[in-house]
């Protein structure tokens, strides 16, 4: 690994709080990334990237998945509502869907770099550092 964290901060978007948990565990012993923000709801995650003085988001880690705003809602709504600046942030998708029509759906937002099936490892983790790294 890197001394240096390469990931700044993670936006994780998960309505599972086991999940979350373990992803939190995931990316700390990755050692990749500096910080995390958790969001249980969509519409939540989104109201926070409407903020002007927020914390700048490098990578979000979206479950498909969610009551009350599902991920394609969110990429739907944070793509119409805050443009460009929504897409300097890398978007991987993860879910336990195995429907292909998801992957393909995801694949049509400019914004989402990867679709990983949970639950998330530091390999996978190690492989979207080098994305991110590659967007800066």
């Amino acid at each position: 690994m890197t001394d240096e964290p390469c990931i700044g901060t993670v936006m994780l978007i998960d309505d599972e709080q086991a999940d979350q948990m373990m992803y939190r565990r995931v990316l700390k012993r990755s050692g990749m990334v500096r910080d995390q923000i958790s969001f249980q709801y969509a519409d939540e995650a989104l109201a926070y990237l409407k903020k002007e003085d927020r914390e700048e988001i490098d990578l979000i880690l979206l479950d498909i998945n969610m009551p009350r705003m599902n991920g394609f809602e969110f990429l739907e709504a944070a793509t119409a509502e805050l443009g460009p600046a929504f897409a300097k942030a890398v978007v991987v998708m993860l879910t336990t869907s195995i429907d292909p029509r998801d992957r393909e759906r995801a694949e049509k937002f400019s914004v989402v770099r990867k679709f990983i099936n949970k639950p998330l490892t530091i390999e996978h983790v190690e492989v979207i550092a080098k994305i991110v790294e590659s967007e800066a």
